[in-house]
Parts: structure tokens; sequence; C-alpha cells
């Protein structure tokens, strides 16, 4: 197992009158090379519990194993947990400083003790792994749009090469198309790496397409935790939290109570579209 979290509580401000429970006994396992989404409503404990996953945040009690290794254990190599776990933030452009995009991607390696040679070959590779045109490469990273700032910030991570990768909220602010092209450019990450990716989304439409696995945390404890498929089929119990299935689970749910033979369990649009069809093939036979 790539991470694993056994009983992990955190608590915000403990001892005064503004103590928080952000997190309650959370049981976990993440195995290299999934993709998986996390989701839950403002408050929920989704933020605190990806600060956790690369030492960021130390949890009040509990452990913490990444492959194998307990890292609250004295002597733990933190700095080199977090070249491994890269963490990218909600709005991730203000982390931008360097005059020039390259130079901005080059910080990470440049940390880790690498030659000049060498930070550019990573920042460079790294660069082309998001789609960002080399004619980007000089500019200042405040001269580009949104989505083109989301992509430096998250080549900055990618330049030192993590194992694991962890998006808070990637697409936060962007319009639908910068929204899709930052997604689809992380499942295009995924599939030609292999890396973890971990990506919290308030968005039940994206977590739906892009991800194999959904953890549903509710009041700092984990409420669900399975395929799209079997996490959506508790969508009443997602409402009662806060949150929502996929439109197209609504839409499907109502086609059935109009008689009409379609599965419930679809997850995109795609996969409805293919249901409804197969229905009505099915009725003019």
């Amino acid at each position: 197992m790539s991470i694993k979290l056994e009983e992990i509580c955190y608590v915000y401000s403990p001892g005064t009158a503004y103590e928080q429970h952000a997190l309650k006994n959370v049981n976990l396992e993440i195995p290299n090379g999934q993709f998986a989404g996390i989701i839950g409503h403002t408050g929920s404990g989704k933020s605190t519990l990806i600060q956790h996953l690369n030492g960021l945040v130390k949890a009040t009690s509990g452990r913490l194993y990444y492959e194998g290794k307990n890292i609250y254990e004295e002597g733990y190599d933190l700095k080199k947990l977090r070249s491994q776990v890269g963490l990218v933030f909600q709005y991730p452009e203000h982390q931008l400083f360097e005059v020039d995009v390259l130079s901005d991607v080059c910080f990470g390696p440049k940390n880790q003790g690498l030659s000049p040679e060498e930070c550019k070959k990573k920042a460079v590779e790294a660069l082309h792994l998001v789609g960002l045109s080399e004619e980007c490469y000089g500019q200042s990273p405040f001269e580009l749009s949104g989505g083109q700032k989301r992509r430096v910030a998250i080549a900055g991570v990618l330049a030192m090469h993590p194992k694991v990768l962890v998006l808070d909220e990637p697409t936060a602010g962007l319009d639908p198309k910068g929204r899709d092209e930052i997604l689809d450019q992380i499942e295009s990450l995924h599939k030609k790496t292999g890396m973890t990716v971990i990506l919290v989304s308030h968005s039940m439409e994206d977590i739906a397409k892009y991800v194999e696995r959904i953890i549903v945390m509710n009041q700092g404890e984990k409420m669900l935790d399975g395929s799209p498929k079997e996490v959506f089929s508790h969508y009443q119990e997602l409402e009662q939290v806060g949150l929502c299935a996929p439109q197209v689970t609504y839409i499907m749910h109502d086609l059935k109570k109009r008689g009409f033979q379609v599965s419930t369990d679809v997850t995109t649009v795609e996969e409805a579209a293919e249901e409804i069809i197969n229905s009505l093939k099915r009725e003019r036979q």
C-alpha cells in the first residue's frame, strides 16, 4: 500500500473554547497507482485530511504510513516524504512567485539539491506533461491565464517527480473549458505516469467522470468509500449531508419511475446516453 491511515484524529485548538475535532478515527488505505476522489461539504474534514498525507499537518493521534513506514516515528525524513507526495493547494497560482515560468517550476528540484542543468531538464519535462507550450516558459507566470497558471503550479510539483499527486479543488474558479482542460490533463498524467492521484472536488460530475474510487467525508469521519457507482447509489444519504449525485443519476431514476427499463447506476453522461439508446432499442423489438 502506498498510503495507510490508522485511527487518525486531528483536533484544532485543543483545550480551548475553540476546540474542534476535524478528523475522527479515520482509517484509510490508498494503493499505488489509484485515482481516488475525496468529496464532502465545507467543514467535512477533506482538506484537513489531505494535509496529513505529506506530513504538512501532524495528527493529534493515530498512525500514518507511507510505503510501510510510520511518518510519525522519530527521525522520519519528512522532506523526502514531501518530495514524493506532492500537494497542490486550492488556487495554487497564489504560490507562484518567480520572474518566469521556467524558474518557478525549477524551484522544487533546486531545493532537492539538483544541478541547474538537472533542474531545467525536470522543469521542461513537467511543463510538457501539463501541456504548456514552450512559448510560455520565458513569460512571467502572472501574465498567464487562470488555467495556464494552474498548469504551472502543477508542473512545479511534478518536477520533483512525486509518486503521489494530491490536488485540492484544482479547477476552482475556472470556466468550464479551463476546468475540463485541467482535469483531462490530470487524467492523462495518471495514465502516462501511473502515479497515485488524489483529487478533492465539489463537482460530482467531475468526480464521477475521472476517478475510480470515491471517499466521502462528513463531520470529520469517513462516511462512504467505494466506486462511483457504489457511492452514488446512496444519493439519498448524500443529500442528507448536503451533497448530491451527478445529474444523470437523478435523470435515470426519474426515467425508471416513468417505466423505462434503464439501469440507475450510471454516473456519466456517456453511460446514460448508451443506456437510454439500448432501452429504446429493446422497446422497439
